[in-house]
């Protein structure tokens, strides 16, 4: 069996313990807890146990604390738009005229739509 894993010295003892109790959701508490309790000689797979997560979220989340520290797990999901090839506004515009000519009842299929989303991007899209 592996040895707990050390916990760099980001934080004191009693700010450690005050950090994980400020979490403000349970995804953040079973993240600071994790680092917590390895701090306390605690091993992984006991640790995976009791917060209900895998050994490996565990080591990947005392990974971090100890390269980047507790600002390293405050971070918010990968949500949102990453790939945008319009802006929202031209989008609505796009999408606005596509809108009237479904409400007419005229079929609108992803192969139909295309050529005029590639024309408005500038760029080759996907059909998906």
């Amino acid at each position: 069996m592996r040895k707990p894993a050390r916990i760099k010295a980001w934080l004191s003892e009693v700010d450690l313990g005050q950090w994980t109790r400020e979490a403000r959701s349970a995804d953040e508490l079973r993240c600071r807890l994790s680092v917590w309790l390895t701090f306390l000689g605690y091993a992984a797979h006991q640790v995976a146990y009791w917060l209900q997560v895998s050994k490996q979220a565990v080591w990947l989340w005392v990974g971090q604390y100890n390269r980047q520290g507790p600002g390293a797990l405050e971070r918010v999901g990968r949500g949102g738009r990453r790939w945008a090839f319009l802006s929202l506004a031209q989008e609505a515009q796009l999408l606005g005229r596509w809108e009237q000519r479904a409400e007419q009842g005229q079929v609108l299929t992803a192969k139909a739509l295309r050529p005029q989303l590639r024309q408005a991007a500038g760029r080759d899209v996907s059909m998906a």
